[in-house]
């Protein structure tokens, strides 16, 4: 590509030195043969130089494109490793910003930008080079024209890179905006705040606006200077030009072949402008994906390939979100390979995070925990994943239809292993969807109800075949029948299975506790009581208030009708 662009460069250069010898050769002595010869070979260069420039734009296309994608899949394979702790911090309109606008920004600088760059500046030199050999001082006015466009550069730099960097950061705000509204479409309609959305939208996409017509400015300013210097440059040459022509000093084929180069360093010149606000522009958008590319992995990858089998141990383990209050600390637990336990606290207390940090999707601030002897901290995190599955509290579903939903832990499950996974979460309805398994969810799962997206991330769970199967509040969302179906279900699965499988349960319910061989309670980030559910009912006061019994919901109810009827 840089051969075919300097080469098809040299022909830009030649054709007015052709010209020149056309008029001081066969014109001015009358050599029509002459003239057909120099003349064709102008024409064959001509077309030369337009089959030239055909040739670099495909090969700039296909090259820049393919570097596009593949930083595009080094992006988001990036996005995928770094931890929760990140995608906590980071907006994702923001991320989706960085992987389709700012990478098409450093797209276009490869393809367009840094090549044009680097010919018209090389263009300009080698014309410059040649005035000043075809006639020196009319070279130098050309030569001091360049040193007012310098300072231009030097002067807007600054100022149009400061207003790149606010665009493209406003720019991620909008999108976060319109993801957010997407995605909570039935909230904004049930609360029929449309307005107030749109109005939201409304004032960061005006920020945006203003912010473009203020590097528009900036832009148009750059660009005055560097039209209005090469044209008051080309009037001195002309008239200074004349002059000499006139005094037998050049040529006329001199001077023609002058006037023709210097025109041609007008786009060159001219377009200094854009380009550099094109570069400017585009070291913005590199510098925010590097942001994402140097971002620090905190969860790495053990040394130890082999999935873990055994006894589930929490030892003096704590955790915070970096120097943040703990969330839990001191945390000492052993659960027995087959064992079920379920985990019970209050809002707050720390029992999600207690059930991501077995799958570390947050690694612990202190303390460890193991699994059959080994810290987990050793293992590759896809053999810690293949033992530890997690069901979600709040299921995420994919675009794909239900059977990709439902093997997206474990591809090569049979039928009839997805079969029994579902029979198990009684999710069965998927099989009277318009498509049956092959039915394609919408996104995020909003065309099913909050049950139906439980029992199918609960189903996705059981499909992955754990060795330890953690429920963050998998049944909340169920109704009493189904969640007692599924209840009994579980407990056959989890005691009576095959394989001995360990459960941890986050739990709320009676009915969930019930799973469980023994019960923990979770108290402001530590365990303050262990025991079955019998005995944390009859000697722990505060364990029974969290349950909410059958008598307490109950009242519950009774309270809730009459607040309803005043």
């Amino acid at each position: 590509m840089v051969t075919v662009a300097v080469v098809s460069l040299g022909a830009t250069v030649t054709i007015p030195l052709m010209t020149k010898a056309v008029i001081d050769g066969p014109v001015a002595h009358r050599d029509q043969p002459g003239l057909w010869v120099l003349g064709t070979a102008a024409v064959a260069l001509g077309v030369g130089e337009a089959l030239l420039w055909l040739v670099r734009r495909w090969l700039v296309a296909r090259t820049t494109m393919g570097v596009e994608a593949d930083i595009r899949k080094d992006l988001y394979a990036r996005l995928l490793v770094l931890p929760m702790t990140f995608h906590g911090r980071w907006q994702s309109g923001q991320l989706l910003s960085r992987i389709m606008n700012d990478l098409s920004t450093i797209r276009r600088f490869l393809s367009f930008v840094v090549v044009f760059l680097a010919l018209n500046t090389l263009q300009i030199v080698a014309v410059t080079t040649i005035l000043l050999v075809l006639y020196w001082p009319l070279g130098v006015v050309v030569c001091v024209s360049i040193v007012p466009v310098v300072l231009a550069v030097q002067h807007f730099r600054r100022q149009y890179t400061r207003l790149s960097r606010q665009a493209q950061d406003q720019a991620g705000q909008v999108a976060t905006v319109v993801e957010e509204s997407a995605l909570g479409l039935r909230t904004v309609k049930a609360f029929g705040r449309e307005d107030y959305v749109f109005a939201r939208f409304d004032v960061q996409a005006a920020r945006l606006r203003d912010l473009g017509i203020e590097k528009v400015v900036v832009s148009s300013r750059f660009w005055t200077l560097l039209s209005v210097i090469p044209d008051l440059t080309l009037i001195v040459v002309l008239a200074f030009g004349a002059y000499a022509a006139g005094h037998q000093l050049v040529t006329m084929g001199t001077l023609v072949a002058f006037v023709t180069l210097m025109l041609s360093l007008a786009w060159p010149v001219s377009s200094l402008g854009f380009l550099l606000s094109a570069t400017h522009e585009a070291m913005t958008a590199a510098d925010r994906i590097t942001e994402i590319f140097t971002a620090p992995v905190e969860i790495t990858d053990g040394d130890d390939p082999v999935a873990p089998r055994g006894r589930l141990e929490l030892r003096d383990v704590g955790f915070r979100f970096g120097d943040g209050p703990w969330v839990l600390r001191g945390v000492d637990l052993t659960v027995e390979a087959g064992e079920t336990v379920a985990v019970v606290g209050a809002t707050g207390s720390g029992k999600s995070v207690l059930a991501m940090l077995l799958s570390r999707l947050y690694d612990v601030s202190e303390g460890q925990i193991l699994i059959g002897g080994r810290d987990i901290r050793g293992l590759t995190l896809a053999a810690l994943r293949s033992t530890v599955v997690t069901a979600f509290d709040d299921p995420t579903l994919f675009s794909l239809s239900v059977a990709d939903n439902l093997r997206l832990g474990r591809p090569d499950a049979s039928d009839a292993e997805l079969a029994d996974a579902l029979q198990v979460a009684s999710a069965g309805f998927v099989y009277d969807l318009p498509s049956g398994l092959d039915t394609r969810i919408g996104e995020q799962g909003m065309s099913l109800s909050g049950g139906q997206r439980q029992r199918l991330s609960l189903a996705r769970a059981l499909l992955a075949a754990p060795t330890i199967l953690v429920l963050d509040d998998t049944l909340s969302a169920l109704d009493v029948h189904t969640e007692a179906a599924v209840t009994d279900a579980l407990r056959r699965l989890l005691h009576d299975g095959p394989e001995p499988i360990t459960g941890i349960v986050v739990a709320n319910r009676a009915s969930t506790v019930a799973l469980a061989d023994r019960v923990v309670l979770l108290e402001d980030g530590t365990i303050t009581a262990v025991g079955t559910h019998a005995e944390l009912l009859a000697r722990v006061p505060r364990y029974r208030d969290l349950l909410a019994a059958d008598d307490e919901l109950d009242d519950g109810t009774e309270h809730l009708v009459e607040w309803v009827r005043r």
